[in-house]
């Protein structure tokens, strides 16, 4: 039977291809020919006209594609209270490629500021979401990618000699965040992890050796901080969580299935849904799914790539929902891209086109799979 509240049996991951629009007006105001409010001007536009397309091809929700976003995750992180955005002599590796030299340090105590610019991004996008009957979906990074990336280097020494206290200072910021997009109309919130797919790559857990971090006992860590975050969420709030292995001009960079986490991911913390992408061997099987427990959370079963523009074929997304289903009651799975279709605002490798039929084709066939 179909969802009529979220995760919806289709479902999307957050992010969307940036219109030509947007790229170009930032590129202008980058060369200081429109202001900021030009910009707010256009992003709005488009994000009206995104909202209605997402509600135009059948979802029951529209996120408002990051449009305003340079990264999935920098752009909010900044923005907390004691963080800053810096530039290391190099970006992140993905497999052939690297980001921008950006990243967010931790340099005074953790807070979340009233003032935070994502609660106004919602607010608008919870506007024109309204008036297009859809639910609106805002996509937060994990506090896990606060900590895993940059590591302790990345965090003060002089606020934060212990680590405890930073751990305890980073739920807290998050449960005041779920307390201010809830106080803001959200009803849908998610927090985007890249964290446990990292935790289930032998590379991953090596880097972070070499860097100086000790990886062991990090997921329990995480999913206590988690689960202090959403202690207070209202009954009526759902907030999920989406777990990634890279996402970046449709290239990647971990690789592992989600055994080593999944007991402690999907039965020790308290999200209502896990949007966990199969869409290459590189996720490993389904079997993990076997730790979810029985009751009302939701997988989304990301088998849709968004990394790449080729369409898949119905028959062959309702087998791997079938074996999905092997361990997993069906009743607990969604549908769902494996990921965003633009994670930063290069975007993947794709045309809107393509990003729109693959969309479409989740809809198509959670409507024969569940039911209308």
């Amino acid at each position: 039977m179909q969802r009529t509240k979220a995760p919806f049996r289709a479902d999307e991951v957050g992010s969307l291809l940036r219109p030509a629009k947007i790229k170009d007006a930032r590129a202008r105001l980058e060369k200081g020919e429109i202001s900021a409010d030009d910009l707010r001007k256009i992003e709005d536009m488009e994000i009206e006209k995104v909202v209605h397309k997402q509600a135009s091809v059948g979802l029951k929700l529209a996120t408002d594609g990051e449009f305003r976003r340079s990264w999935w995750h920098f752009d909010f992180l900044a923005k907390l209270t004691g963080c800053e955005l810096f530039h290391p002599d190099t970006g992140i590796q993905f497999t052939g490629v690297q980001t921008r030299h950006d990243a967010v340090r931790v340099i005074g105590k953790l807070d979340f500021p009233d003032a935070h610019p994502m609660l106004d991004h919602f607010r608008f996008l919870k506007k024109v979401a309204d008036q297009a009957h859809v639910t609106a979906k805002m996509t937060i990074p994990s506090p896990a990618v606060l900590h895993f990336r940059g590591g302790r280097k990345s965090i003060s020494k002089d606020v934060y000699p212990d680590l405890d206290a930073f751990y305890e200072d980073l739920g807290k910021t998050y449960r005041k965040a779920v307390k201010a997009f809830y106080d803001a109309g959200c009803r849908y919130l998610q927090f985007d992890d890249t964290v446990w797919a990292y935790l289930c790559s032998q590379d991953e857990l090596q880097k972070a050796r070499e860097r100086g971090d000790n990886p062991d006992g990090l997921q329990q860590i995480y999913a206590r901080i988690i689960n202090y975050a959403l202690a207070e969420k209202p009954a009526d709030m759902v907030v999920t969580t989406h777990v990634c292995r890279g996402n970046f001009r449709s290239t990647w960079i971990s690789s592992g299935g989600y055994e080593p986490v999944a007991e402690t991911m999907l039965a020790g913390t308290n999200y209502d849904g896990y949007f966990l992408e199969y869409d290459s061997d590189r996720a490993g099987g389904f079997e993990p799914l076997r730790f979810l427990p029985k009751g009302n959370k939701v997988v989304v079963v990301g088998v849709i790539t968004s990394k790449f523009g080729e369409l898949e074929k119905k028959d062959d997304i309702k087998r791997r929902l079938e074996e999905a289903a092997k361990f997993a009651p069906l009743e607990q799975l969604a549908l769902s891209p494996q990921c965003g279709f633009a994670s930063t605002e290069e975007g993947n490798i794709l045309s809107e086109e393509e990003q729109w039929a693959k969309l479409g084709l989740a809809v198509e066939i959670a409507k024969e799979v569940w039911g209308q």
